[in-house]
């Protein structure tokens, strides 16, 4: 299995997405989960295997992402509504238009970020200044309309503030400078100790 940070696909050469469920293990572009459509499946390959892969923002999907951050592993599970329950006579008498009384969920994907994420000159400004509401907005500003129109916006903005919080809260001292065959990131040696 390739690690989450590290699965781009092989056709063109962008960021994957990690996902478990029931069905096992599936990739989707990262774009995707943006709003943004492309014409292929997932061609899964580690990043190290490409020759020049694309290093996007992986916070505001700007190209040419310039430092490597790492933080805990980070997982989203999701869950799925596998029923609604209503009253029967609560169904005929309302015309079929009942209000459900009880929802029953299931385990849904389960969205593996990894331990790193590339960023921006602009998106690492923010995160150097741990200005946690300053980069949610600015990812919001790029999000296509359909993902934060009316109410969207304010669930869109909660699960940025949580998963981006945790980037935050477990951020690792230092960062990698992405370069040409370093697509990880070349990382500061640690100062020697004076022992």
């Amino acid at each position: 299995m390739i690690p989450p940070e590290q699965a781009f696909c092989r056709r063109c050469r962008r960021a994957l997405n990690t996902h478990t469920s029931s069905f096992g293990l599936t990739y989707t572009h990262a774009i995707e989960a943006r709003g943004s459509t492309v014409d292929h499946r997932p061609d899964p390959v580690a990043v190290t295997e490409l020759n020049d892969p694309l290093i996007e923002c992986d916070f505001c999907s700007a190209p040419g992402a310039a430092w490597s951050y790492r933080c805990a592993d980070q997982r989203t599970t999701t869950r799925t509504v596998t029923a609604r329950i209503v009253g029967s006579n609560d169904y005929r008498d309302q015309h079929h238009a009942a209000r459900t009384r009880r929802v029953e969920t299931g385990d849904g994907l389960t969205q593996a970020w990894g331990e790193r994420w590339s960023a921006c000159p602009e998106c690492a400004e923010l995160i150097e200044a741990r200005d946690l509401l300053g980069l949610i907005s600015r990812v919001v500003e790029v999000l296509p309309a359909k993902l934060t129109r009316g109410k969207r916006l304010v669930q869109v903005r909660g699960q940025l503030h949580g998963t981006y919080s945790t980037v935050f809260d477990t951020l690792a001292p230092g960062r990698g400078r992405i370069e040409p065959g370093h697509p990880l990131g070349v990382w500061p040696e640690p100062p020697a100790s004076t022992a």
